[in-house]
């Protein structure tokens, strides 16, 4: 009679739980729950991964990239002659991507595209916020993170073209900030809608504060510029299908066009300039000393944008970043 009641007991259970089911790895804070949905299996995994998605079954973040992993790529970024000492973190990084997991950030594929994608991510916010030079100490890829914001703003950045959408707020300067810097009024206002942060009156909140920094560089990684453009992304992780068009332009699902749909044609289509090539530098460095290899990162005419055609052209758009 216990038995029967014990074999009860079970099938109520599974009958309350239904095809939920718990994995869990010995930490509490990464216990993974799965479930189907319309025959596909999403997942939950601990903070990092918090909303339901087929992505959140992988592996997350924070599993294969450490904090002494970022140490390496960022070792220069709090000697006392860079410019935002104490200012980036790990921490700051994770938890900003935890906004992003469950979309797919860092999460697509399997490990080794996984770290791929956050090495092409922290290669574009390493270049962007260096002050390494040639015979910099520890070398010029060494000094990413150093800056948090540009030191001598030439311009306040407002344009009126979107005075009706986003206008200026008086006295906010809408100069670079951030890991990848954000530039004009129009993007401090994009930007501040999707994070629902009020940045075009407070612009200065991008370099009060490392996780919105990594929160905004994040954002403009996974989303497209226009509509009818791929995200950072959707190209380097293969979601994007170019069109003929896109073909003739010479812009394929590589890290190249990456640096296309970024910063169009500042650092894409003028050949083989330093503004591409020390991009794609501290991608492979960052691919080395991950413990991948820069041979994972395919041929050099994937790495580059030199011949392609920009996306935005500068003289119909103005970008997130110069």
């Amino acid at each position: 009679m216990g038995m029967c009641r014990g074999i009860l007991v079970i099938l109520t259970v599974i009958l309350v739980l239904g095809n939920l089911s718990v994995i869990c790895n010995g930490d509490e804070s990464e216990k993974t729950l799965v479930k189907t949905v319309r025959g596909q299996k999403v997942c939950i995994r601990g903070w990092e991964c918090k909303t339901w998605s087929k992505y959140c079954c992988n592996q997350t973040i924070s599993d294969f990239f450490q904090v002494y992993q970022f140490e390496n790529l960022f070792s220069k970024r709090n000697s006392p002659v860079a410019h935002a000492v104490g200012f980036w973190d790990y921490q700051s990084f994770i938890m900003a991507s935890a906004d992003f997991q469950h979309l797919g950030f860092g999460t697509t594929g399997g490990k080794t595209m996984q770290m791929k994608e956050v090495a092409a991510f922290l290669g574009h916010v390493g270049c962007k916020t260096s002050c390494g030079y040639g015979v910099a100490t520890g070398g010029p890829l060494a000094w990413g993170l150093c800056y948090n914001r540009e030191m001598s703003p030439s311009q306040s950045y407002c344009d009126d073209t979107y005075k009706y959408t986003y206008p200026c707020s008086p006295g906010a300067e809408y100069y670079g900030r951030g890991a990848l810097p954000i530039y004009w009024n129009v993007n401090y206002g994009a930007t501040g809608e999707a994070l629902k942060v009020d940045l075009l009156s407070h612009p200065e909140y991008i370099e009060q504060n490392a996780t919105l920094a990594f929160q905004a560089a994040i954002w403009r990684w996974m989303t497209p510029v226009k509509k009818n453009q791929p995200s950072a992304h959707d190209i380097f992780i293969g979601n994007w299908k170019p069109s003929k068009n896109d073909t003739l332009a010479k812009r394929t699902p590589t890290f190249g066009t990456t640096m296309n749909v970024l910063y169009g044609d500042f650092v894409c289509g003028q050949g083989d300039v330093d503004a591409m090539n020390n991009i794609v530098s501290h991608y492979l460095y960052y691919l080395d000393l991950m413990g991948i290899g820069r041979e994972e990162a395919g041929p050099h005419d994937e790495l580059s944008c030199a011949e392609q055609k920009a996306f935005n052209p500068t003289s119909t758009t103005t970008t997130a970043s110069s």
